[in-house]
């Protein structure tokens, strides 16, 4: 039984798939910020949805820096050092249990839904913070699996600040007082096209992938400040650096939890 977990800053989802890929069963629930807690809840969630049958493969998403199975920080929660895998391994003997950040999952199920997989794609999720996942040949790369492209250091409105700091969905939310989805201004549009723009002003000319894949809350409403954000990073791109490909998250809000899916695939396919 293949278990998928998306451990998200506001929320977790818990799913079980079927042999086709597909989501059979899912529960989700508000993620606690203490740890005890977490695990609690993540445990009964679990046990519900396999009606107490062991997994047989376990993948967890979660946010931040994670290292050899612990996530040694969490931007958007307060968890150090927090020995996730170690944890679940001790509850499921047995069980082949895999912790990975949740946007390297992300990018991972994104890149393998296109038609042609690219070279290289940037998966960029935008919700509470922002979070980046740089695929290659359709893989994690393990040489920047542990990049925070939200972090990158930029400048916005004259100060050199984190790029999540004022171009997440919690950053709009506070500039804007009003969420993503009920922001009508087409100006209010065009601003935010030109928070998102900074931070990839950054990122494109250093990895120049082929195709950046929007995710996230604010990936549902990619519409909305699409065409800007082309139209910025075309006009301030230097000249020999080419614009990427801008597309949709085939699933903005559920792309951690297929990344879990194939994350588990693939490590079945090699033992």
């Amino acid at each position: 039984m293949l278990v998928a977990v998306d451990t998200g800053a506001t929320k977790t989802l818990v799913a079980i798939f079927d042999q086709r890929g597909a989501i059979h069963d899912s529960i989700r629930f508000p993620t606690p910020t203490a740890t005890k807690q977490y695990l609690d809840e993540l445990f009964d969630a679990i046990t519900t949805i396999t009606k107490g049958k062991k997994p047989t493969i376990l993948v967890v998403g979660a946010p931040g820096v994670i290292k050899s199975g612990v996530i040694k920080w969490c931007g958007n929660l307060p968890w150090r050092d927090f020995t996730l895998q170690k944890r679940l391994e001790e509850y499921y003997p047995g069980t082949r249990v895999y912790l990975e950040n949740d946007a390297n999952l992300a990018g991972l199920a994104e890149t393998r839904s296109l038609r042609t997989i690219p070279t290289s794609s940037l998966y960029v999720t935008i919700s509470t913070g922002i979070g980046t996942g740089i695929i290659e040949d359709g893989k994690i790369n393990s040489g920047t699996r542990d990049s925070e492209g939200g972090h990158i250091l930029t400048e916005y409105d004259g100060v050199v600040r984190t790029w999540e700091s004022f171009a997440s969905g919690a950053a709009i939310y506070k500039a804007y007082g009003k969420y993503a989805r009920d922001i009508t201004s087409k100006r209010a549009w065009k601003q935010i096209a030109d928070r998102i723009s900074r931070g990839f002003l950054t990122i494109i000319p250093l990895l120049q992938p082929s195709v950046i894949i929007f995710g996230g809350s604010m990936g549902t409403y990619f519409d909305q400040y699409h065409e800007q954000l082309e139209k910025l990073l075309r006009e301030r791109l230097p000249d020999y650096i080419p614009c990427p490909r801008l597309i949709q998250a085939r699933h903005p809000e559920h792309a951690v939890i297929y990344g879990c899916y194939y994350y588990a695939v693939d490590q079945l396919s090699t033992r």
